[in-house]
């Protein structure tokens, strides 16, 4: 899902701060790794600390720094530009500058102006980075393309018009207006997701929570398999004080596009909140397949020698595959041209593997394969192939299991990943 800079919201420092990412920036498919989620929370690392640290004694850079944050962009960018002149190593000010002339390009009417300045935008962001900058913000801005391109909101014209006039009054702190302009497009297009979802942003930002949530289910009705107005969506039930609720809607994120960082950010920063911690069971693999004369053939981590407990289950799981491989990929799918790893090899696979690891002469199991002999038990391999121990061919397989399975995909969360929050 893509959605203007201005209303991505991250945490940082633990605060909660509404902004958006830009809507050209296509968040790139890549697989869900917890701990890289919780860095879209981590402060930049300045590359000369002592002056970052003199800088902050600074009371106009204090003054652009809360202008900033309460989401006034456009008037803080002239700020953060005089600022990063005079202390050209404060990476934290050019990123945030960098932040807001991407926002401040959303006002623009003029099409090559905002090229212009999204352009510039970006070029501050590399600069940022290079100094040490590395925070969601500053990736978020980087993914801007080079030639400052943007899809449009709708293909229709009427549609178009009002969402970017909403924009442009969204990014000069003007939210009534925004919210009108808003729901203007949402009348003329009822199935227009963008607009249901900026318009619950805009009731979120004026703490209208409950309106904001009415707003951000009707976004899901259009198009359940986006995962930001999910994630909306939980951050006004959490600021209503639901925490059970918002942890639901924080999985139902993850489900619906589980391949997209952001995703997780919501249920990362709900278990820090809530001071629980996510069960995630990460397998590292111990082997690979190798191609020689005579054909594929596996070879193991040299620490497993044939006398380790270990040595038996893992030589299950890349024997099974390796069948796979050798023929019973065709078999099971005869209309595919070419092998592909699919969820079907490594669910029998990891199964194998599950059941090996039961047998008597198996002492002194792996903590995280104990874990995966009881997902195995309950029924929920597939989930766990599939987000746990994934890879692009298997990722494949992932919209037509959830279509089937959705609620699987919601029971292994909910029973597994996600412990419940602490009763008061």
């Amino acid at each position: 899902m893509t959605v203007p800079l201005h209303h991505l919201r991250l945490s940082h420092l633990d605060t909660r701060r509404a902004v958006r990412v830009a809507a050209w920036m296509a968040l790139l498919a890549r697989f869900a790794v917890l701990s890289a989620s919780a860095q879209t929370t981590s402060p930049p690392s300045p590359s000369a600390p002592s002056a970052q640290t003199a800088a902050k004694d600074d009371p106009e850079r204090q003054q652009a720094i809360e202008v900033f944050e309460a989401g006034k962009y456009v008037e803080a960018m002239p700020l953060l530009e005089k600022l990063a002149v005079d202390h050209p190593e404060d990476a934290t000010i050019k990123a945030n500058w960098a932040f807001s002339v991407a926002a401040y390009a959303a006002t623009l009417t003029d099409v090559d102006l905002r090229k212009k300045a999204r352009i510039r935008a970006r070029a501050i962001a590399v600069q940022a980075q290079k100094q040490g900058a590395n925070t969601a913000t500053v990736r978020l801005v980087l993914e801007i393309p080079e030639d400052g391109s943007a899809p449009a909101f709708s293909d229709r014209k009427d549609v178009e018009d009002a969402i970017k006039a909403a924009e442009a009054d969204f990014v000069r702190g003007e939210l009534d207006q925004a919210r009108t302009g808003y729901l203007h497009a949402l009348l003329l297009d009822p199935n227009n997701y963008v607009a249901a979802l900026f318009t619950g942003d805009v009731y979120f930002k004026q703490h209208v929570y409950g309106s904001a949530g009415e707003l951000f289910a009707r976004a899901v009705q259009i198009d359940p398999n986006r995962e930001t107005a999910y994630r909306y969506w939980g951050d006004a039930l959490s600021a209503m004080g639901k925490t059970a609720e918002a942890r639901d809607k924080y999985i139902d994120a993850i489900i619906a596009e589980p391949y997209n960082q952001t995703s997780w950010g919501g249920i990362v920063q709900w278990a820090r909140q809530t001071k629980v911690t996510l069960n995630w069971v990460r397998m590292q693999d111990k082997g690979k397949f190798t191609s020689t004369p005579a054909g594929t053939e596996i070879t193991l981590d040299p620490s497993l020698h044939t006398e380790d407990p270990m040595f038996k289950p893992w030589m299950a799981y890349y024997g099974r595959r390796l069948q796979w491989q050798q023929g019973k990929f065709k078999q099971q799918f005869p209309n595919e041209a070419h092998y592909r790893h699919t969820l079907s090899e490594e669910a029998d696979a990891l199964h194998l593997m599950a059941q090996a690891l039961t047998q008597p002469s198996v002492t002194a199991i792996d903590s995280r394969l104990a874990v995966l002999m009881k997902i195995d038990q309950a029924g929920f391999i597939e989930p766990f192939a599939l987000l746990n121990h994934p890879d692009e061919d298997l990722a494949q397989d992932y919209v037509s299991y959830r279509s089937a399975h959705r609620d699987t995909i919601y029971r292994y969360f909910d029973e597994y990943v996600v412990p419940k929050a602490p009763q008061p």
